[in-house]
């Protein structure tokens, strides 16, 4: 495998002092099950390439332990992994390149802070989910990208294309940027890695992600196919960068947000490759249903009940149809990020009119939710005991009715899907229940039942055939003006 990095930058040879080897000298770093040598075909003032080849040996990996059981009796020998750039280019990056990557030129100091125009080849390069997971990785980066598909065999063309690419990248930026992106990015493609996986993954990770994981659109998508076979450290990384950027879903929705990386196709043990895996995130999928269900319902005046940190709110605020959004929540620190996210003590006087944020239970009667056209309770139910609900519905389908309430809840049935799924295991420590969809259904039956609300489910989320979708919702629908009856006695 080869990893090539060209620069234009004049004085081009500058490229040696960066990495710390000298373009006139072949130099050779001893790797886990083979060999990094680093040498420059083109090294003059207007270009200069440095070159990463790996040679791997292919029985050295056989005679070492692997973090893995074999797929079929020849596994061990029959694999790509001596001759694709994934862990072991991150390896070879981290040992031969380790000063570049953590920021330092000894004698050029300043050029390690310098953006530089940068050309990088890799080849090759396995992806697990195609063109379209190259691109959902790097493009968001600033990255010119550009790549050709190998075929699974050059004779045997019907075979038909693999998952290897040639690719090429593009960029000005620095060069410790640039070897952070691929010491992460390239394992991500890949999604196996040579060596066992421990804790010391998370720092690594969170190490060399810096500065930009915490802000990649697919950051998720990263930490979870990073650290892929240790489901609690991914969600451990994810915390860590959700305290930093507060735009990623609640911790909850990590694991909601499992895509197929994480879930397996009927019937079998293993995850598929794509176009799953770019899906939209569940959570954020969840919230635009609501928003366009709301939308569509002429609704004026909308409640967010159990509105955590603002999501919703935030959509809703951008739709001018809403002439006022109320967000109502328990937690008193999810309603000061929801503050600080909808950015209200700056807001024009007529936009911060529209939106109020108040502190409140579900479970009780309160005069602040009359009158309100639309309600949404997204991912709130489950949060409540059982016993609670009937208090909920009360409060909320019995003495505010709203017009249209919308409700979504996951689906327990796909839990199965998941690859550290366990018996009985929620997919949040703080949910109290997890319905299938005839629980669901059940239950919205019964509220429309005695409130007078007629409904209509729907799957959130692309739908297994066996299983159903990861979420549920229910959009309950009030015809009545004014009030109707509600069973007595006062929510408690």
């Amino acid at each position: 495998m080869l990893l090539t990095i060209t620069t234009t930058h004049y004085p081009a040879t500058d490229l040696g002092f960066l990495l710390h080897k000298h373009p006139g000298r072949l130099q050779t770093t001893e790797l886990s099950a083979g060999y990094a040598h680093v040498f420059y075909p083109v090294a003059d003032e207007e270009q200069c390439t440095a070159a990463l080849l790996l040679d791997i040996d292919p029985v050295g990996l056989v005679r070492k332990s692997s973090p893995k059981g074999n797929d079929f009796a020849l596994a061990q020998y029959v694999n790509d992994r001596p001759y694709v750039a994934g862990s072991f280019m991150s390896a070879a990056i981290a040992k031969a390149f380790s000063s570049a990557l953590n920021g330092n030129c000894r004698d050029k100091p300043e050029l390690a802070e310098k953006a530089l125009p940068f050309t990088v080849k890799i080849a090759v390069l396995h992806v697990k989910g195609g063109e379209n997971v190259l691109k959902q990785l790097f493009e968001p980066l600033g990255y010119t990208l550009s790549f050709t598909r190998h075929n699974l065999d050059s004779v045997f063309t019907e075979w038909g294309p693999s998952n290897h690419y040639t690719v090429e990248l593009q960029h000005t930026i620095t060069l410790k940027q640039l070897l952070s992106h691929l010491y992460i990015l390239m394992p991500v493609c890949d999604t196996d890695k040579h060596y066992w996986l421990a804790e010391a993954e998370v720092e690594k990770l969170m190490s060399k992600g810096t500065g930009w994981l915490e802000n990649h659109p697919s950051r998720a998508f990263i930490v979870r196919r990073y650290l892929k076979n240790l489901p609690s450290l991914a969600n451990r990384a994810l915390s860590v960068l959700i305290s930093k950027d507060e735009s990623e879903p609640e911790p909850e929705s990590v694991i909601d947000a499992a895509d197929a990386e994480t879930a397996a196709e009927p019937g079998t043990t293993a995850a598929p490759d794509a176009p799953a895996v770019l899906r939209q995130n569940i959570h954020e999928l969840r919230l635009q249903t609501a928003k366009a269900v709301i939308i569509q319902s002429g609704a004026r005046r909308v409640a967010d009940l159990g509105c955590g940190e603002g999501k919703l709110l935030k959509l809703l605020l951008s739709e001018k149809q809403f002439d006022f959004i109320l967000g109502m929540d328990v937690s008193l620190r999810s309603l000061e990020i929801a503050k600080e996210r909808l950015n209200i003590e700056k807001l024009p006087e007529r936009q911060a009119a529209r939106i109020s944020l108040i502190h409140g239970a579900l479970t009780y009667r309160d005069k602040r939710l009359n009158g309100f056209d639309a309600a949404a309770l997204i991912e709130v139910i489950e949060h409540l005991d059982e016993s609670r609900l009937s208090a909920l519905e009360k409060s909320v389908f019995g003495y505010a009715r709203p017009r249209t309430i919308v409700v979504t809840t996951p689906n327990a049935e796909y839990n199965v899907r998941f690859t550290d799924h366990k018996e009985g295991q929620m997919r949040h420590k703080d949910h109290r229940f997890e319905w299938t969809r005839a629980q669901f259904a059940a239950w919205a039956a019964k509220v429309s039942s005695e409130y007078g609300y007629s409904f209509v489910l729907s799957a959130v989320g692309e739908e297994d055939a066996e299983l159903g979708a990861l979420s549920q919702m229910a959009v309950f629908t009030n015809s009545y003006s004014g009030k109707t009856p509600s069973p007595a006695g006062p929510a408690n």
